[in-house]
């Protein structure tokens, strides 16, 4: 499903099901040596997808570690994003001469808890959410999702948090297909987008989104 939300030039690969026989990278295990069962099928499936990935991209299949705040670390020249929910593990990955930054995110296809949607939005994006006709899709859940892309693009360039309200989201909806499932977003950046390496600041992203399967799925590639 998430190749379909991809641009050309990014890998990705993605778990459905959690295979029994699958490990740990060795150079890995001591990452996740106290973790909880759910956890550890968490980050060994997204890093095995990830792996799978880098595959694709004529990449070694090598070690994946963890950085500030739980970054990914991948290989040099390759930017990329995990994410994982219930059921679901998927990884996303390109050459950085051709993209930037990377990020997608994964959640369940159902209504966000009771009193989140407040702490995770801003009044223009809930007055959306309140005039917009759902058709059966629970988009508080969408925006969330597509608020999480938003940070793993972020991050890796900038090594600086963003909340909840420093991005403002807008989506759109594919009319060419035959439902309503599909379409993109756009975030504007609230704040300075200064990047760690002096390259162009940030001041927005792009992306994609679907619901199928009873996933919601965001992708940016950001070029």
């Amino acid at each position: 499903m998430l190749e379909r939300i991809l641009p050309g030039g990014v890998a990705s690969a993605e778990l459905l099901a959690y295979p029994e026989e699958l490990t740990a990278h060795p150079a890995e295990e001591h990452l996740i040596a106290k973790s909880v069962e759910k956890r550890r099928r968490d980050f060994i499936g997204a890093r095995h997808c990830a792996r799978l990935a880098l595959e694709q991209l004529g990449e070694p299949p090598v070690a994946i570690g963890k950085g500030e705040r739980g970054m990914p670390l991948f290989p040099r020249g390759v930017v990329g994003s995990l994410t994982h929910c219930d059921g679901y593990r998927a990884a996303a990955m390109a050459h950085s001469l051709r993209f930037r930054s990377v990020g997608i995110d994964a959640e369940p296809h159902g209504p966000l808890p009771d009193g989140v949607l407040d702490s995770v939005s801003l009044p223009a994006e809930r007055a959306w959410l309140a005039g917009t006709p759902a058709d059966g899709l629970h988009l508080d859940r969408l925006l969330f999702c597509a608020k999480e892309a938003t940070y793993k693009a972020w991050f890796p360039l900038t090594l600086r948090w963003l909340g909840f309200e420093d991005a403002h989201i807008t989506f759109r909806t594919d009319s060419r297909t035959a439902d309503s499932g599909s379409g993109t977003f756009h975030t504007k950046l609230l704040v300075p987008g200064t990047t760690k390496d002096g390259g162009a600041p940030l001041m927005e992203f792009d992306g994609r989104w679907l619901i199928a399967d009873g996933l919601i799925l965001t992708a940016i590639a950001h070029g």
